[in-house]
């Protein structure tokens, strides 16, 4: 194991709704972070810089496997660990707790969440008293394996279902200069005390890379992973923004424009996003 990262100082902490969790603004989305190879370099780097959120999935291919090296490495949980199950039942949502605690090596798990719940027949499906997903995190909580319960979803819809059940401690959303769309309900999640967890805060889908490539040329336009960072922490009502990660570098880089954070202006926030249009259209 490397050298431990000097911390970056002076990072903001914000409460994971009513979870009662400090997060750290900015985690980690370890959903590919797997597929490098600084892979275990890069955990280390974020728990040791600072970061306090690592978001992880039973489907991410080897991202538990991941953690629980780097926890078993280290000797001790010195982050809150998020995961998440595909099931649509109570019986799949319990053996997945059961899967997850074992590759992690926990006892229990800060959050665990319902995942990609992004169809209206998903929702019913998870929602069902006697046999849904939901009944099966609950009783995994009462076995006091898992601490507090969300969900993700990709379908706003289904959002505001999420928000108005009050069913749930988080829910995590994608959020960006690129997806604004998700802005109002994000604050009514926030209203309610339900902790927001922004997904591909700089818009996922290899847009990171371009810009990375353009900047390296030395063609800096508006639309950084900066800015983009910076629009969605400026939405009160955020929690935490995970941003994937495959190298120490980026997280640090993540790390840092998090501690340099100023709210940006409503106008500045417009004109990223209709510069991300135009991105999106070049």
């Amino acid at each position: 194991m490397s050298p431990p990262e000097v911390p970056v100082p002076d990072l903001p902490t914000r409460r994971l709704g009513r979870t009662g969790l400090d997060v750290v603004a900015v985690g980690l989305g370890a959903m590919d972070t797997p597929h490098s190879p600084d892979a275990a370099a890069t955990v280390h780097a974020a728990i040791d810089l600072g970061m306090n959120f690592i978001d992880t999935a039973r489907e991410y291919a080897g991202s538990e496997y991941l953690l629980g090296q780097v926890i078993r490495v280290r000797g001790c949980l010195d982050f809150h660990v998020s995961t998440k199950t595909f099931s649509h039942t109570a019986d799949g949502a319990q053996r997945d707790v059961d899967r997850s605690l074992s590759v992690l090596g926990v006892e229990a798990i800060d959050l665990y969440q319902l995942h990609d719940v992004s169809s209206l027949e998903a929702w019913a499906a998870v929602m069902d008293e006697d046999h849904g997903a939901l009944t099966g995190l609950r009783i995994a909580q009462f076995r006091g394996l898992v601490r507090h319960i969300g969900v993700s979803t990709h379908n706003l819809d289904v959002l505001r279902l999420i928000i108005e059940s009050d069913a749930f401690d988080t829910v995590m959303v994608d959020y960006s200069a690129f997806v604004p769309e998700s802005a109002a309900l994000i604050a009514e999640a926030a209203a309610r005390d339900v902790g927001v967890i922004v997904m591909r805060p700089m818009g996922g889908s290899g847009r990171t890379s371009i810009m990375r490539g353009e900047i390296a040329r030395g063609e800096v336009g508006l639309v950084t992973p900066a800015r983009l960072l910076c629009h969605v922490l400026s939405h009160p009502g955020v929690s935490v923004a995970i941003p994937g990660a495959r190298h120490p570098s980026r997280v640090r880089e993540n790390l840092e424009t998090l501690a340099g954070f100023v709210p940006m202006p409503e106008a500045d926030q417009r004109a990223l996003e209709a510069a991300a249009r135009a991105f999106d259209e070049a």
